[in-house]
């Protein structure tokens, strides 16, 4: 390594080429007007999908942005050029509408599939960096993300060029997904396996224990076999439920510290003596996410879960809720 680049010089030099890559992206806030808004326009009307092409560095930007479509409420694939004429474009159909990335605007690959997009009268939304070039002029929507600058010295590697294009590619994605009302609950749903979609799906019903793994007892038995059926069941509580299956309160660890605290006779004593009345309880329908909060903000480790008449319908601790990656 040359021994003038001494650190200083190589944090210079990075914060140099983050700064071109900033020049570049303050660049494009001119530039969105009419144009960025017959592109949302036109992705809005779209009946099919935003098929999103591009070749090289630009190939990898437009993956990203039709991910990114994707998981906010725009259909949106991506398709390879190269393979394109090769039969791919067989993917487009009338109802999509495709976006073409190409900084210089006259790659070979995306131009060769121009004329079948035309014949299929789909709408072609252009992001180059040259407003002369071949695609900016045919497309129906051309959308100018040219740079002063590469951060490459030489001028050559596409970065500030490729950081714009992910840019308004982002801001497209952004705008529809607010034009579309899309909320959290919808990103969750195309997110399932992901924090998010755990937190603003999961319901209680799917964490919970139900049938005969809900530990329940009757009122007039003894605290001796009602530690038995916290033992059995192994959720740290029972429930104290009527013939009817009604909650009248649940008894828990706690509840036990302060029986044997005040010296109560296990055999003697009746579970309605030492159970706790006032129950936490919530519904199946309810958020997993909603069931940690009433736990944490009441620092208890189990809930019963009831129906609308206050009837048993199962039973949940801290450690289904982890097993279930709530918490």
């Amino acid at each position: 390594m040359n021994l003038e680049f001494t650190d200083d010089v190589l944090v210079d030099l990075g914060r140099q080429a983050l700064g071109i890559e900033i020049d570049g992206l303050r660049a494009q806030l001119p530039r969105l007007g009419a144009e960025f808004a017959r592109a949302c326009r036109i992705c809005l009307d779209c009946r099919g999908r935003v098929v999103v092409t591009g070749m090289g560095k630009s190939g990898h930007i437009g993956g990203k942005i039709a991910a990114t479509l994707a998981s906010t409420g725009t259909p949106a694939f991506f398709m390879h050029p190269g393979e394109a004429s090769h039969g791919d474009v067989g993917m487009i159909t009338r109802d999509d509408a495709v976006l073409a990335l190409s900084n210089s605007g006259e790659t070979d690959e995306i131009l060769t599939i121009v004329p079948v997009i035309a014949r299929l009268g789909v709408p072609l939304i252009a992001f180059t960096g040259n407003s002369n070039s071949a695609l900016a002029r045919i497309a129906t929507v051309h959308l100018d993300i040219g740079v002063p600058a590469e951060a490459c010295p030489l001028n050559l590697a596409p970065t500030a060029s490729t950081t714009a294009a992910l840019a308004v590619g982002d801001a497209l994605a952004v705008v529809l997904l607010k034009a579309r009302g899309f909320t959290e609950e919808d990103f969750a749903r195309s997110h399932p396996a992901g924090n998010l979609g755990r937190r603003l799906l999961l319901h209680v019903s799917d964490v919970m224990r139900g049938g005969a793994d809900i530990p329940t007892v009757r009122p007039d038995t003894s605290l001796a076999e009602g530690l038995m059926e916290v033992t059995r069941k192994g959720l740290g509580m029972t429930a104290v439920v009527d013939e009817d299956s009604h909650v009248l309160g649940v008894f828990t660890d706690g509840d036990l510290r302060r029986a044997l605290d005040a010296s109560r006779d296990l055999r003697a004593t009746r579970m309605d003596q030492v159970m706790s009345r006032h129950a936490k309880s919530v519904r199946p329908n309810t958020l997993a996410a909603e069931a940690v909060h009433l736990m944490e903000t009441h620092r208890i480790t189990s809930l019963v879960v009831v129906d609308a008449d206050n009837r048993i319908v199962g039973a949940l601790n801290v450690h289904d809720l982890l097993r279930a990656g709530v918490v």
